[in-house]
């Protein structure tokens, strides 16, 4: 058989294109990436209820992060390309929180707005008597829950990691210092409470059926949370939140917080204001006489969940049975009294 110059130099191509593909692997003989379980154990948060988890994955490399939403709170599957990770989570149904540094994970934090003090009841006000002028006043959190994970290993027949304990965890508990190995390919997460719950009681209020809707304020407190290891922002903010008559001689609040920054010393005053049923309102706990509650925050005996107490407030007794309009909220009444803490 002849073979034309053109037929002998296609063929001497060929053969040269096939004896360097022998030198090649095929991609497909190392995956990029792997399939990985997320579950969530809610051991440390047994009643927690959110309607949903997002889980966000940092490479250590400082790659884009990548964000997996789940709209249920037991996991699922994802896709992960194969690498070393640091993780965040928390539940994804909030409304009245912000987010900030999320493109990495030491900066990833949750935040309150900027809120009016009588913002929880509805009302504006150019001036409100306030404990602290210096402090900005922010939207009290709502019910969070999330954690951290840190040292991910991804590799094609393993995942390793090291969970965050909850604050409080036992000793013993193996999530304190046991880095974890799934050859399953499956990453358990434990969320936790990121906020506390604060409650405010005054005690032995004196003429309280006058009393026709009241709110408090908090000093002190820190409005923002790091992710990455928990942490609070030094910065003190002041909470407002309503209160309501728990009974005849009581007055309550509840409330989330993110907490206080154990950094922090700036002191915790409460500040009540009243409104009565003859249009009149009524400041408590400024000047001299201030609601300090320093000792009850520091010292509470848990810190996710903080009792507070006042003990004893006379109100006034309106002259007639109510005037039957709306009070101005810039028309004050200041009222000093001594109070037992």
């Amino acid at each position: 058989m002849k073979f034309s110059v053109f037929s002998r130099f296609l063929l001497a191509s060929l053969i040269l294109l096939l004896a360097g593909c022998n030198h090649k692997e095929f991609c497909y003989k190392h995956p990029h990436s792997a399939r990985v379980k997320v579950v969530f154990d809610w051991r440390d948060a047994p009643d927690a209820n959110p309607d949903g988890m997002c889980v966000f994955f940092y490479p250590e490399d400082g790659g884009e992060y990548r964000r997996y939403d789940f709209n249920n709170t037991t996991g699922g599957e994802i896709e992960l390309t194969l690498g070393r990770y640091r993780i965040i989570c928390y539940n994804n149904d909030t409304e009245t929180v912000y987010f900030t540094g999320m493109s990495r994970y030491d900066t990833h934090s949750i935040l309150s707005p900027e809120s009016g003090m009588f913002e929880p009841l509805g009302y504006s006000s150019s001036f409100v008597p306030r404990a602290s002028e210096d402090e900005r006043i922010v939207r009290v959190p709502e019910m969070m829950w999330g954690c951290h994970a840190t040292e991910v290993e991804l590799t094609p027949d393993q995942v390793k990691y090291l969970s965050a304990p909850v604050y409080n965890v036992a000793p013993e508990d193996d999530r304190a210092h046991t880095l974890t190995i799934s050859r399953d390919l499956e990453i358990v997460l434990y969320p936790h409470e990121l906020v506390s719950r604060y409650t405010l009681e005054v005690r032995n209020v004196e003429n309280l059926s006058h009393a026709t809707q009241m709110c408090a304020s908090l000093t002190g407190m820190s409005g923002m949370i790091k992710m990455d290891l928990e942490t609070l922002d030094n910065e003190s903010v002041t909470l407002p939140y309503a209160c309501y008559k728990y009974n005849e001689t009581t007055i309550r609040g509840n409330f989330y917080t993110f907490g206080h920054s154990l950094q922090n010393p700036d002191p915790h005053y409460v500040v009540l204001y009243v409104w009565m049923d003859d249009g009149k309102i009524y400041c408590y706990g400024l000047g001299e006489n201030r609601f300090d509650l320093t000792e009850q925050v520091h010292t509470a005996p848990d810190p996710r969940n903080v009792f507070l107490v006042i003990d004893g407030l006379g109100l006034p007794r309106p002259i007639s049975n109510g005037s039957g309009f709306g009070p101005s909220v810039d028309d004050w009444q200041n009222e000093n009294h001594d109070i037992e803490m």
